[in-house]
């Protein structure tokens, strides 16, 4: 009687861990236009665009919130104002070199209307770079300037204990969160005047 082999198949590392959805990588690979490769942590947001190559993805360009520190920007480098002005930060070094067009790859990461991912996004777009949207994922417009948390913030300066708690990197940075959305104008400017 012949033996029955066990086969089983064995994926990618990348794919049994989790990181990467190699159906949906195809997908955008398919356009043949390059990627705006979106990644956050708990901290930091990274945007690349990167051009695949049969040798492995080649990154053409790259924005770390790192760079909005330096132009002066005093709150969290991953709230939604900060991925709005990356975005914005993005589309402005693109046109430098001559990136006009790219497609979204956010990877893992839940597709949410109005989340973080869609700021940056609406940054871009706003920026003047061409890319595949809908009106309707944008975040509020309020909510990118920063009022959502400048509103908070009036809220728990009664409570002194949870407002430094919960406001101690802007504090820190001698930034009164209530200034948010001034704060968030003036980075604003300096990326589409100064960059």
């Amino acid at each position: 009687m012949p033996r029955k082999i066990n086969t089983r198949t064995v994926y990618f590392r990348r794919k049994r861990t989790g990181k990467t959805n190699y159906k949906s990588r195809l997908k955008l690979l398919l356009s043949r236009k390059p990627r705006l490769v979106v990644r956050k942590s708990s901290k930091n947001l990274i945007l690349q665009i990167a051009e695949y190559h049969s040798s492995g993805d080649k990154v053409v360009l790259s924005v770390h919130s790192r760079d909005l520190k330096r132009l002066g920007w005093k709150a969290s480098g991953n709230n939604l104002p900060a991925c709005y002005l990356l975005g914005n930060l993005l589309s402005v070094k693109a046109k430098e070199k001559n990136i006009g067009e790219c497609i979204l790859d956010i990877g893992m990461a839940p597709s949410v209307k109005g989340c973080k991912l869609y700021a940056v996004l609406k940054g871009l777009v706003d920026g003047g770079f061409n890319i595949p949207y809908s009106d309707s994922i944008f975040p509020d417009e309020k909510r990118v300037k920063g009022e959502h948390i400048a509103g908070l913030a009036k809220n728990l300066k009664a409570d002194e204990t949870r407002f430094k708690k919960q406001f101690s990197l802007y504090l820190k940075n001698n930034l009164d969160p209530e200034f948010l959305p001034v704060h968030f104008d003036e980075i604003k400017n300096k990326i589409r005047g100064n960059v």
